[in-house]
């Protein structure tokens, strides 16, 4: 591990996704767009849809679809507890371009009883998935 990097571990319910040295991550939360470098700020936020970008040491970027959860950041440790993230090779584009074009549907028309906030979530879930593919 260099001096400039930090302990990265994301757990979903159903594996731990990744685990390994990173010199930053960035990622969306409710507030906005952060990214974190070693030595941040010690803090918990809710994770927002968005893409995630890994930047390990030695510059190797990764990117996922990260479909909200927590982040606790500690000085030398980040943990993000995500309820789903999946790597690039594990989305089907076809099907994201598909639950984009519901969710746009379904917001423009506005029928009664739409669940708004649910409808722009599945948006961005969306989004995120096609933007890590392409």
């Amino acid at each position: 591990m260099s001096e400039n990097s930090f302990k990265l571990q994301i757990i979903s319910p159903d594996r731990i996704f990744y685990e390994g040295d990173v010199s930053m991550v960035e990622l969306n939360t409710i507030e906005g767009e952060v990214g974190i470098y070693k030595r941040h700020m010690p803090m918990t936020m809710i994770l927002s849809p968005g893409a995630m970008t890994i930047t390990e040491d030695g510059g190797t970027k990764k990117e996922a679809a990260l479909h909200e959860g927590f982040l606790e950041v500690l000085p030398d440790k980040v943990t993000i507890l995500a309820e789903t993230v999946e790597w690039p090779q594990e989305i089907d584009l076809e099907r994201a371009q598909e639950a984009k074009k519901r969710a746009e549907k379904r917001l423009a028309e506005r029928d009664e009883g739409l669940d708004v906030l649910r409808a722009q979530t599945a948006l961005q879930r969306a989004i995120a998935r096609i933007y890590v593919v392409k």
